[in-house]
């Protein structure tokens, strides 16, 4: 059955019936149109002239159900914003007399209209939507939700597509360079990137249900305890950003972490923590009270996003340049401690989740007391180093170019001082200081955790790197990037995916054995990811091709003066 007879109006069955029963089937279907057709006294003379111009009958009657989907449409839309009280039970009263005819294309749109238009939609209607598929696809998001609210699973495979486009798009631009924009994934403002796709689609999603929203954070926290994925985290504080720019108060007002969130967003659109943000932040950390512990989950994946561990470690350079040329020490200054102990609980987010003990981990003693003084030490070793060099001064003391045993066993056990010094070398690589590098990387390789060779580091360090693309043809420079650190990890496919981005840009510096070393070395397995292949076969070509430009001779001068000879010595 089409719907028709369910709402009195004669369908196919009285038709079929009607000509089974006839004498004369043509006088049974003119009467079949004169009983159901439009009732209108003077469409009676305007079909024929229809007729005449070549409109058949369905044309018309086509035209005229989409003329009056969109007025009745329209209708619904000022009946729901009006103020009438009865305005919910006039559209759910349509609903009942129109329901049955939700299968027919032409009133399809109007049906669901009805639906989206309505606070709460009746579950016998929401429960046909969920048996056929092509109706739960065509239903609004509005209906949806209501449908989502009660089955998480239909929900989930709903947001799972979703989870995993946002992922891949990360992972893409990690292996991104353009010249000029060498950090790409690092520059785009917060805001930004809540524009993209998936951050607009889950918001959509979303809307002012809190059930919704608890829901996507569970599914974040899960895949995070699952696959240790710090874009999970970004997912996180970005979709509630993305509430926060829309005033959805019915979440963000409820959303323990919203201030905090805010306040760090701030700081990352700024690229740095100021002492007065530092405050609000850390008024907010002390505010945590007891029976409140659990926020710490939320708190601690919000600053484990890799954009907020940039912003803060970043920051804690910058903040330690400032305590030498003050000539503070660190555990003087109340802004470095703030941002030791946002950087120590985002760096073990994944701990505290995992281990369903939400206390605030302690800073650890020997981080402010040792390693940060030993770190300031350096800094200013590296740059009196550089100093020197400018004015071609050479080093007396061998110690030098050696690492501080502090910095070697602290970043070794402890993920904070590893990460922290992970940024100072990014800092270096910006300024080119290349004794500064070459003291440093052959130990990053021990690094807790590895931590050295994260996407996230090597996507900033490469991008770094890449402007000091002449001091690739030293030996001992080349040797020290690749042999001592890059490719001590040549085995795991995204540490070759970078190692190839860094080739793109200098390969034509490299000493000849020396390349096509790396590249035995980097060819990829039968196993490896079909990215990773086409990257190396375009590598491939990019070195096959290359066609350093010509050295300029200068033009012979053919000048008298040539033959002038050289006035004697005076």
């Amino acid at each position: 059955m089409s719907g028709f007879e369910e709402v009195g109006i004669a369908g196919s069955d009285d038709l079929r019936e009607a000509l089974t029963n006839c004498t004369n089937p043509v006088e049974a279907i003119q009467s079949f149109q004169a009983e159901n057709g439009i009732l209108l006294p003077s469409l009676h003379y305007a079909l024929p002239l229809l007729d005449l111009h070549g409109i058949n009958r369905l044309e018309f009657h086509q035209s005229i159900m989409e003329e009056l989907g969109e007025k009745l449409i329209s209708r619904l839309q000022e009946l729901a914003s009006s103020d009438d009280k009865d305005r919910y039970k006039k559209i759910e009263d349509l609903l009942a007399k129109s329901f049955p005819l939700i299968s027919i294309s032409s009133v399809q749109p109007v049906v669901m209209a009805m639906m989206k238009h309505l606070p709460e939609v009746p579950e016998k209607y929401l429960n046909t939507l969920v048996e056929k598929k092509d109706l739960y696809e065509a239903a609004a998001t509005e209906v949806k939700r209501q449908i989502w609210q009660e089955n998480s699973s239909l929900f989930g495979d709903e947001v799972s597509p979703l989870l995993a486009e946002y992922i891949s798009g990360k992972e893409k631009s990690l292996f991104g360079y353009e010249p000029g924009n060498s950090q790409m994934f690092f520059v785009i403002p917060p805001k930004t990137r809540r524009q993209g796709h998936v951050i607009q689609t889950l918001t959509s999603m979303v809307g002012k249900n809190v059930k919704l929203y608890d829901r996507v954070l569970q599914f974040l926290r899960t895949l995070f305890l699952r696959t240790r994925n710090v874009h999970y985290c970004t997912l996180r504080a970005e979709l509630l950003m993305s509430l926060h720019d829309l005033e959805v108060h019915e979440i963000t007002s409820l959303d323990p972490c919203h201030r905090f969130t805010w306040c760090l967003d701030a700081c990352i659109r700024e690229k740095f923590v100021d002492e007065k943000r530092a405050l609000e932040l850390q008024i907010f950390l002390d505010g945590i009270r007891r029976g409140q512990e659990t926020v710490l989950g939320d708190l601690s994946m919000i600053l484990c996003d890799p954009y907020a561990i940039h912003t803060l470690a970043n920051s804690t350079i910058r903040t330690m340049f400032s305590s030498i040329q003050s000539e503070t020490i660190p555990r003087g200054s109340q802004n470095l401690l703030l941002l030791m102990r946002m950087l120590t609980l985002g760096v073990k987010a994944w701990n505290m989740i995992d281990s369903q003990v939400f206390k605030e981990p302690k800073v650890e003693q020997d981080l402010i007391l040792k390693f940060l003084p030993c770190l300031m030490s350096l800094i200013v070793d590296d740059q009196t180093r550089s100093f020197n060099k400018k004015l071609n001064e050479t080093e007396t003391d061998p110690n030098l170019k050696l690492l501080p045993d502090v910095i070697k066993k602290t970043t070794k056990k402890d993920r904070v001082a590893a990460t922290v010094c992970l940024y100072y070398v990014q800092y270096i690589a910006r300024q080119k200081n290349r004794d500064a590098l070459m003291r440093i990387l052959p130990y990053l390789i021990l690094f807790d955790g590895g931590c050295a060779y994260q996407d996230t580091f090597l996507h900033a360090f490469v991008a770094k790197i890449i402007p000091m693309v002449d001091e690739f043809g030293s030996e001992d420079f080349s040797t020290t990037v690749f042999d001592k650190f890059l490719m001590k990890k040549k085995n795991h496919e995204n540490v070759s995916r970078h190692v190839m981005r860094l080739l793109t840009y200098t390969h034509h510096k490299l000493p000849q054995t020396k390349l096509e070393k790396i590249m035995k070395d980097l060819e990829p397995l039968p196993k490896s990811g079909q990215i990773t292949k086409d990257m190396y076969a375009a590598l491939e070509e990019k070195i096959s091709s290359y066609n350093p430009s010509p050295v300029d001779q200068p033009e012979p001068l053919d000048s008298p003066l040539l033959s002038v000879p050289t006035p004697a010595p005076l």
